[in-house]
């Protein structure tokens, strides 16, 4: 969009029997160089002006124009010159604006040179601030304190120009036609030099204030008598029921009130954001769904596709009929999808720009004795997941997708190769060009059983959890920091058996948490339980830079650790898989405590539990858990008070 000469385009017009009147002295002998602020000129001290109604928009207040009579919205010049009848020689005008669409484009009487600034867009429905400096034929035209666009004419502006019997109008020409339509919250005429190093000064430089009227103002001044606002305002802001709506760009800054968890919620253009609510509390967890699977089921996980819904992947273990997608309908998961896996071990979803991904680990070989894992790639058009490529790997385990500086990244691990476990890990790079994913770096890893990536500040983290070396399960998993391009050993942690890191926050404490499996040494004398040991809890200790033992927990050959929230309270549940003499064993829920950590809470029966996710519906919060002994898995619900 072009912007004319902005003492139209936005704000003022004068009348004085035809146009402007020269002659006179110059603006120095006149005044000192104060902010001379229009808009406030147009309030009657009774109130609004006719015409003139508040709007609230983004969570900022400003003026719009519906005035059919627009000498209403006027002024003599006489209020703002005091000391002299003439406008000032070189000048600067503020504006904070929000314009819903192109203005018609007039001339103004008088002076009649256009100025005109190419490739300024402002019709966005967003607020801007601009700032026009004006000194003889030169003009400079700063948006939101971005890089100055500069612009010299032949005819200069005036050096004396009279104001003497002239009247500012408001966004009009004293007739209804041409009228701005948008909104107007800042409108300040600044004699003397370019004002802009003077407001370009903070950091939302779309709203950066040299003065403002009272009733645009944070606060609604109430008069001293009463309890009632002397100016009420307006706001296009509305409150959404019922289900978890859509939170785009175009319901930005409205609420949704969410009567199931009583909370109100604020949409800042992709999420919702909590404004109000009942903080809940876990009370008890109730069986919600048995959910049938293809086979037994070796890991679950559960995503969202935007604007299609909530899906739960199964890793089942037989080829036929395969692995199993779900989709959340009518608050339960039925079948969606079935997919040919050989033995698969885990699922991880994945999004790439706009694509979506979903990678199965395959443990075991096809028909054909090839081994490989797959991703598959999210159809918008057939509504369903279609093969993309496939990756050689070796009794695969589980896949990590995650994005270092801007680079997205696909690490999997690799179990063993024939009866040998000390073998290489890959971490794949995606290519933008080709569209796949390559080689970028391997890592020696022992019967590897999981990758867990995470962040701490500006530093990316990779950990593995190393099972087993072929002679023992008390072996060191290590964590990798991500320094020059490649991940390089930070610390190595001495684990057993371990199938599982599972990173979370608790306020600003980052700790990591290992599900070791099994006690086995094939040198050492076999222990009474080789399955009833410590996992533990570590915590990054950043004087030491390093993590440190937390606090043990004992477990029954734990296979996952999964992390969730319920209202301020936070927990971990455990998947004890095998207690050394059955697989119907207890998984537990345990709750932070602070001083005391984690402290078990609830008991839940399991049957060989291999994996854990929770997940959460406008309905409630759940947990789903997978069971590799057999092909049922249980949706259960966090009941809350």
């Amino acid at each position: 969009m072009s912007a004319p000469l902005l003492l139209w385009f936005i704000l003022l017009y004068w009348a004085t029997n035809g146009g402007f009147i020269w002659g006179g002295t110059t603006w120095q002998h006149c005044t000192d160089l104060r902010p001379l602020d229009i808009l406030s000129e147009v309030i009657p001290t009774s109130g609004l002006a006719r015409g003139m109604r508040v709007f609230q928009v983004q969570g900022v207040r400003g003026f719009q124009l519906t005035t059919s009579q627009p000498r209403a919205l006027g002024f003599p010049a006489s209020r703002l010159f005091i000391h002299c009848d003439h406008f000032p020689e070189e000048f600067s005008i503020i504006v904070t604006l929000s314009v819903l669409s192109v203005p018609t484009k007039e001339r103004a009487g008088g002076w009649q040179t256009r100025v005109t600034f190419p490739n300024v867009s402002l019709s966005d429905n967003q607020w801007h601030t601009l700032v026009l400096a004006v000194s003889g034929q030169s003009f400079s035209l700063t948006v939101d304190c971005s890089i100055p666009k500069d612009v010299v004419v032949e005819t200069p502006f005036p050096a004396s120009l009279s104001v003497k019997r002239a009247s500012f109008y408001l966004g009009n020409r004293r007739r209804r036609k041409g009228v701005f339509t948008g909104l107007l919250r800042q409108l300040v005429l600044l004699p003397g030099a370019d004002a802009t190093p003077r407001i370009c000064t903070t950091m939302n430089f779309k709203v950066v204030t040299l003065s403002v009227p009272t009733v645009l103002q944070d606060l609604p001044i109430k008069p001293a008598s009463n309890e009632v606002l002397k100016y009420p305002y307006e706001t296009d802001t509305k409150v959404t029921l019922g289900s978890h709506p859509p939170c785009t760009k175009h319901e930005k800054a409205q609420f949704w009130f969410n009567a199931s968890r009583r909370g109100l919620y604020l949409c800042n253009g992709s999420a919702w954001i909590s404004m109000l609510e009942v903080k809940q509390r876990l009370d008890y967890v109730e069986e919600y769904q048995n959910l049938v699977t293809n086979s037994e089921t070796m890991g679950v996980e559960v995503f969202v596709i935007p604007k299609v819904g909530l899906f739960a992947a199964t890793a089942n273990r037989y080829t036929t009929p395969g692995s199993a997608i779900y989709k959340w309908t009518d608050g339960k998961f039925v079948a969606y999808q079935n997919i040919p896996t050989y033995q698969a071990q885990s699922w991880k979803y994945f999004t790439i720009g706009k694509k979506i991904f979903l990678a199965v680990a395959n443990f075991e070989q096809n028909d054909r004795g090839q081994e490989f894992s797959v991703i598959y790639k999210w159809s918008r058009r057939k509504e369903k997941f279609i093969t993309y490529q496939r990756i050689t790997t070796h009794s695969a385990r589980d896949w990590e997708a995650f994005v270092i500086e801007g680079e997205a990244f696909l690490a999997v691990v690799n179990h063993r190769e024939g009866n040998n476990h000390n073998i290489n890990s890959v971490i794949y790079r995606w290519n933008p060009r080709t569209g796949f994913f390559e080689i970028n770096q391997t890592i020696p890893t022992s019967g590897a059983y999981d990758w867990e990536f995470f962040t701490i500040g500006p530093y990316s983290f990779l950990a593995v959890a190393n099972t087993f070396n072929g002679t023992s399960t008390k072996i060191y998993s290590h964590i990798y920091i991500w320094l020059s391009g490649s991940f390089q050993l930070f610390q190595s942690i001495l684990t057993s058996g371990a199938a599982d890191w599972e990173v979370f926050h608790i306020g600003d404490r980052v700790f990591l948490a290992v599900a070791n499996s099994h006690s086995y040494d094939s040198g050492m004398p076999a222990p009474s339980n080789f399955y009833a040991i410590n996992s533990s809890i570590y915590e990054l200790n950043i004087t030491a830079q390093m993590f440190v033992k937390f606090q043990d927990l004992l477990t029954y050959s734990a296979l996952d650790w999964e992390f969730f929230s319920v209202g301020d309270d936070s927990f971990l549940v455990v998947a004890n898989s095998f207690d050394g003499f059955t697989f119907d064993v207890n998984s537990i829920i345990y709750r932070w405590q602070g001083y005391e950590g984690f402290v078990a809470v609830h008991h839940l029966p399991t049957v060989g539990c291999r994996d854990w996710e929770a997940f959460h519906t406008t309905e409630g919060s759940y947990l789903l858990y997978s069971s590799a002994k057999e092909p049922l898995s249980k949706v259960l619900k966090l009941k809350t008070v």
